[in-house]
């Protein structure tokens, strides 16, 4: 018993072993992962680094459930993603995982205002309209955009885009957080601020 408990206290939250994808570009192979390994603790931050074409999204894809690896196995908070069904995909991406993307477009739909892009999750989880509107409105305002609520992406900057986006990674609470340079669009000083739940 105490040794479950142990091995239990040491597992990782996020686990790869032996990680490989390898991508299929007309008739050619592309090796985008080969063989990585790569332990996470609960409660860590960690960046990737590395020049363009080394692998840095291909990882950021298969962790967060849009991508299958090719071999090898991946753990994230108790998921197995290589033996996952598809519905389970969809809860995983759903639950488990808030993505902030590089290009500010990708992250929010051009229909909605800023408001409605962080409110659109959880009117999906079912959450009534005056909770979503108010934890919209907090998480908004915690990222220094909640001024600009009302209005549509096509009339916020670059920065403020990519401010809507941490809120709406955030507004699931999820376990895990993946950026793909997330302060590109932000001005230095921006960049460098904390935001605190």
């Amino acid at each position: 018993m105490i040794n479950d408990l142990l091995h239990e206290t040491e597992k990782p939250f996020l686990a790869c072993n032996n990680l490989v994808k390898i991508y299929r570009v007309a008739s050619q192979e592309v090796v985008a992962l080969q063989g990585l390994n790569l332990s996470v603790s609960k409660g860590e931050m960690m960046a990737l680094i590395g020049p363009s074409g080394v692998g840095k999204s291909t990882l950021l894809n298969v962790i967060g459930g849009l991508d299958i690896p090719s071999a090898g196995n991946v753990q994230v908070a108790g998921w197995d993603l290589l033996r996952m069904t598809e519905r389970e995909r969809v809860i995983y991406k759903r639950q488990v995982v808030g993505f902030v993307w590089q290009q500010p477009a990708r992250n929010l739909l051009h229909y909605l205002s800023a408001r409605e892009n962080v409110e659109l999750p959880m009117e999906y989880n079912g959450i009534d309209a005056s909770s979503r509107k108010k934890r919209a409105l907090t998480l908004l305002d915690m990222v220094g955009v909640a001024a600009r609520a009302e209005f549509f992406p096509d009339r916020l900057s670059g920065g403020e885009q990519q401010r809507v986006a941490i809120a709406l990674a955030l507004v699931k609470g999820p376990a895990l957080i993946l950026a793909d340079e997330p302060t590109g669009q932000l001005d230095s000083l921006s960049g460098e601020s904390n935001i605190t739940l």
